[in-house]
């Protein structure tokens, strides 16, 4: 079985071509940031991911996303190796889209104001950091006050 799940952020703006011929086919080019969840002293805060989708996800890919945009993916790992100019094998990986995501409303894409900037370590997000909390807790949780437990219908 080949599946793979990643979330994270876009690095750059997503690159779309079409494909000639009669039945022109959207083919999306990006790259995805993922934090990692543990991190030893000198390594680095996250993994980037190469990654390809065609038709109706590339055209949606190129009409919603953008740097900084965070998604969930699914797909396949695929070899993309090839001989480079001086005649040695590199070898590398690629994502192959099956499906893909948004992973935060518009509200929280808006305060994390441009996302990814390629500077970590300030508290485990990208760019920016984890944004904390609005006084009405924009999370996407209500705020419980103290003492209301005994009215709440689970406990």
């Amino acid at each position: 079985m080949n599946k793979v799940i990643l979330m994270g952020r876009l690095t750059r703006d997503p690159e779309v071509r079409y494909s000639q011929g009669a039945s022109q086919t959207a083919v999306a080019r990006f790259s995805i940031a993922v934090d990692r969840r543990f991190k030893r002293d000198g390594e680095p805060d996250a993994d980037f991911f190469n990654c390809t989708a065609f038709g109706k996800q590339a055209e949606f890919i190129e009409r919603y996303l953008h740097k900084g945009t965070k998604i969930v993916l699914s797909g396949r790992v695929q070899n993309d190796n090839y001989t480079n100019k001086e005649g040695q094998m590199v070898y590398s990986v690629r994502v192959m889209v099956d499906e893909i995501e948004f992973a935060e409303s518009k509200n929280a894409a808006s305060q994390n104001e441009g996302g990814f900037n390629g500077g970590y370590g300030n508290g485990g997000g990208f760019g920016g950091g984890t944004p904390a909390p609005a006084s009405g807790a924009g999370d996407g949780f209500m705020n419980i006050p103290d003492g209301i437990d005994e009215e709440l219908p689970f406990n």
